[in-house]
């Protein structure tokens, strides 16, 4: 007579507990990756934020100071007419910082279609850092969020100034009186932009990116002599 023998109580709990141990680090492995995958994404969606924000200000901030008739701002010491009326002086000149760091600016540009030499309200732009967004004016008292806080909160901004100036008294028709000193110069300006911001969903994911630009219309300070 045969007999049939099946598992016994013992090596059916050690069966169990050799799938729970394959569950387990399988469940485990599976959190692990989706942890990874999370970061990563995360951390994609913040760079992205950082870089297109970045190259929105430094686009606006590079427009400073545009003139749409800085011909006006010359006078042609060889025409009698010319020389007989005063050069205007660029209303769009005006920018902050000019010196030290600073996390707000102010600047302008014309959006003239025909220049009328007047900054008019909708040519007056700003930045500044407010409760970790950073904000864009457009015109006169015209704030807009230009981060997304649900993507990203932004711990600093900030806007260097760097000048370099090169004298232009060689390119006067007539030299310094004697006696008297007379600097007439160009003002190169640059700005270095750098954003430091933290994750909204994972504040200890943490990113900075750093732009410097040069503004494309540099300053011509002082005056050739009369």
């Amino acid at each position: 007579m045969s007999r049939s023998r099946g598992l016994s109580l013992v090596e059916l709990l050690v069966g169990l507990v050799i799938g729970l141990f394959i569950a387990t680090a399988g469940a485990t492995l599976l959190a692990a990756q989706w942890r990874e995958h999370r970061s990563l994404a995360l951390e994609m969606r913040l760079m992205q934020e950082l870089r297109s924000s970045t190259e929105l200000i430094t686009r606006d901030l590079r427009r400073a100071g545009h003139w749409g008739d800085a011909a006006a701002g010359l006078v042609d010491a060889g025409s009698a007419a010319s020389a007989a009326s005063a050069a205007l002086t660029n209303p769009y000149a005006a920018l902050s910082p000019a010196g030290a760091a600073s996390d707000a600016a102010a600047f302008g540009y014309s959006r003239d279609a025909v220049e009328n030499h007047r900054l008019d309200d909708n040519e007056q732009f700003g930045l500044r850092l407010r409760r970790g967004v950073i904000e864009l004016q457009l015109g006169t008292g015209n704030w807009q969020a230009l981060t997304d806080a649900g993507t990203m909160t932004v711990s600093r901004f900030s806007i260097t100034p760097r000048l370099q100036e090169l004298p232009l008294l060689d390119h006067c028709p007539r030299p310094c009186p004697a006696g008297t000193s007379c600097t007439p110069r160009l003002q190169v300006r640059s700005l270095v932009v750098e954003i430091a911001a933290q994750a909204s969903a994972d504040p200890t994911l943490r990113r900075q990116l750093r732009s410097e630009l040069r503004l494309r219309n540099d300053a011509v300070l002082g005056a050739c002599p009369a």
